[in-house]
């Protein structure tokens, strides 16, 4: 009888939030203002617990049994993995956010991958067509801008070798047009200029087909801790500013959130051979030119350059959210260097998130032998289910513990 295997590909959920007026005063926590019993009942409704936490004067960060949840003034990013029902946290989030806090919600963006297990998946994650229903049933009618579309590989590409990239952006009518008129501004050419210099970015990484020597780093056992393996694998190397809350999971799996100031980056690893996978998140300013900012950051395609040397996956992808052209070509450069053939770009404007490029890679290196095949059918391996992991380091304290201050961002 086939088994399904852990589902490593997440589900992204971003939430942006605005008080009367359009803003909320500078002195007002705004969502960080929510109670964690809210946050409980939020994450409940996913179906997925908080495992840590860590904190800073810009956000809250929390690890969570099924990847990562990050809590700004006015925004709300969850991203979950498994058999979590992501989308069942918005009429919750946005109810408590209006009723205890004012806040109203201003747009949302929802992505995700390609499943390796899709017949697991619960509703409304069923199919692609259903999430989008129940968006669209779910939203506040005032984000009335939306748009749904698949990113998939070029005709040309072998979707054997592709992954493929889930969007559905809502926006209302202030948020898009501030978003169009941010766009614009920050607009130059593509020639490897200073294009939005400054300018908000986010990158999600998918990585499949792991080196298996580097896979087996992240099987703990109850023996290794999560420190160990942040820093035995190269991940505390990636940004060695930022603060890091990381996760060890028994009998295997890893999970890591970092802040630096204003910014955060997120790994998940499930290592189990036949279905690894990891991801790699961050939030940050583009910089084309400087390999370390001026406030000392390390800027993306460095952190994306590590990422590749930590993991060195068999197939990877890549979507930026908020970039150029230029951006999109230097990181595929990046990504290149390491043996990796891109394989597909794709892209398209968002309401309320601008442009997404979506690009696609993969190496002809072959699969130990004994390794399953990468695919969307079910896969005759075992698995375990995150929930059933026990965790080799204990929970933070969340109201006493788990103030950081003191960060630089611009």
């Amino acid at each position: 009888m086939a088994i399904s295997g852990f589902e490593g590909f997440e589900k992204r959920l971003e939430l942006n939030f605005s008080g009367e007026g359009g803003t909320i005063a500078a002195e007002n926590n705004g969502l960080r203002d929510l109670d964690f019993e809210v946050i409980q009942q939020v994450l409940s409704e996913v179906q997925c617990t908080v495992v840590s936490a860590l904190s800073n004067t810009y956000m809250d960060s929390y690890v969570l049994s099924e990847s990562s949840l990050f809590v700004y003034p006015t925004k709300i990013i969850i991203k979950t993995c498994g058999t979590t029902q992501l989308l069942k946290s918005i009429p919750l989030l946005v109810s408590q956010a209006h009723h205890l806090l004012g806040l109203h919600v201003t747009s949302c963006r929802y992505t995700r991958g390609s499943f390796i297990f899709p017949k697991s998946q619960p509703f409304p994650h069923t199919s692609f067509k259903d999430e989008v229903h129940y968006l669209n049933l779910t939203l506040p009618s005032h984000l009335c801008y939306r748009k749904a579309k698949v990113l998939h590989p070029s005709k040309k590409s072998s979707s054997s070798h592709c992954h493929t990239w889930h969007v559905f952006c809502a926006s209302d009518h202030h948020h898009a047009h501030l978003f169009d008129h941010n766009e614009h501004e920050h607009e130059h050419d593509d020639n490897g200029g200073d294009d939005h210099s400054g300018a908000s970015f986010t990158m999600e990484v998918c990585m499949t087909e792991l080196d298996q020597g580097l896979a087996e780093k992240f099987f703990g056992g109850g023996e290794v801790t999560a420190r160990e393996m942040t820093w035995a694998t190269g991940i505390g190397e990636i940004n060695p500013n930022q603060l890091v809350c990381d996760f060890a999971f028994d009998p295997c799996g890893y999970s890591m959130n970092g802040i630096d100031g204003a910014y955060y980056s997120t790994i998940h690893v499930t290592p189990e051979e036949g279905f690894s996978y990891a991801s790699f998140e961050c939030i940050g300013q583009l910089e084309l030119e400087e390999e370390i900012l001026e406030d000392g950051r390390v800027n993306v395609y460095d952190m994306l350059e590590k990422v590749v040397q930590v993991f060195r996956p068999a197939k990877l992808s890549v979507a930026m959210t908020g970039a150029s052209r230029s951006v999109s070509t230097r990181l595929r450069s990046v990504i290149e260097s390491f043996g990796l053939t891109r394989r597909s770009c794709s892209g398209d404007e968002f309401p309320g998130s601008g442009k997404i490029v979506f690009q696609t890679f993969s190496t002809s290196r072959r699969r130990q032998a004994g390794s399953q095949a990468f695919n969307d059918n079910v896969v005759t391996v075992a698995a375990h289910h995150p929930l059933g992991r026990t965790s080799t380091i204990a929970a933070i304290n969340f109201k006493a513990t788990t103030l950081f201050l003191c960060f630089s961002s611009t």
